[in-house]
């Protein structure tokens, strides 16, 4: 089955990993400068690298839509800059899956594919798309919601390891982004992981950095450019997380509720 996701961040590739799995074809877009802050685990760190491997599964970035037929023939993902995912007109996906996580609906309908599942708040089921997954933390993270939309943004990160607004690092000024620890390293609480043009950012607690923006990237105060883990296990940085696994079976399912009763 075609599959079109919208996104390539580290829970989008989640959903791409366990559809992947599955056996479909997967089509990734993104934008020209992703801010995906846990690189290692996303697909989107093909769009300036030429490829991405997560868990033994290979990306490549296509200049267009030829481009991509190939690489996708070859078993592997295509990931396509394309903010607008316009390759759709091209592709005529059988499923189009909106995983930009914006907490708002940028532009996706219900007549872009035969199923449409939107991620995460900011979508309405049988509204602007067939289904919604829950991507809330807790009992209900990953279930297909078939009316109405998910929970609302709380604004307050899932907690882990004990730490929410904690583990978050933010942008000290607008200005160049240049990370100091990478991604992997364990830090100190109050020492230095980044600069923001001249502006240092600083750990907010020890533990392990599993997200940290690349190099060079233009960022605005406040933004999130990383996370400190205070579980120090290095695998975390490097494995699909569970919350994304969850939102990929979710997909998966409301997959199986249109096709397989067909």
């Amino acid at each position: 089955m075609k599959i079109l996701i919208r996104g390539a961040g580290d829970l989008a590739t989640g959903i791409a990993a366990e559809l992947w799995e599955r056996g479909h074809q997967i089509l990734m877009t993104d934008v020209a400068i992703p801010l995906t802050v846990r690189r290692e685990v996303a697909f989107s760190r093909a769009v300036y690298e030429e490829h991405a491997v997560v868990e033994g599964i290979e990306a490549v970035l296509a200049d267009n839509f030829e481009e991509a037929e190939t690489i996708m023939a070859t078993r592997k993902i295509a990931v396509m800059v394309d903010e607008k995912a316009e390759v759709r007109k091209e592709y005529l996906p059988d499923v189009l899956v909106d995983g930009i996580m914006a907490k708002k609906n940028l532009g996706t309908r219900i007549s872009d594919a035969p199923l449409v599942i939107g991620i995460g708040p900011g979508f309405t089921a049988a509204g602007d798309c067939h289904f919604v997954i829950e991507t809330q933390r807790g009992e209900h993270l990953g279930e297909v919601i078939r009316e109405g939309s998910a929970i609302p943004n709380t604004g307050i990160p899932g907690n882990i390891g004990g730490y929410t607004v904690e583990r978050l690092l933010k942008a000290s000024a607008d200005g160049i982004m240049h990370p100091v620890a990478r991604i992997g390293d364990v830090v100190k609480k109050g020492q230095i992981v980044a600069r923001c043009g001249d502006e240092p950012v600083y750990a907010r607690l020890h533990g392990i950095v599993r997200g940290m923006l690349q190099e060079g990237v233009p960022v605005k105060k406040g933004l999130k450019i990383g996370d400190v883990d205070a579980r120090i296990e290095g695998k975390l940085c490097y494995t699909i997380s569970d919350k994304a696994r969850k939102i990929g079976n979710g997909v998966a399912e409301a997959i199986d509720l249109v096709y397989k009763t067909k």
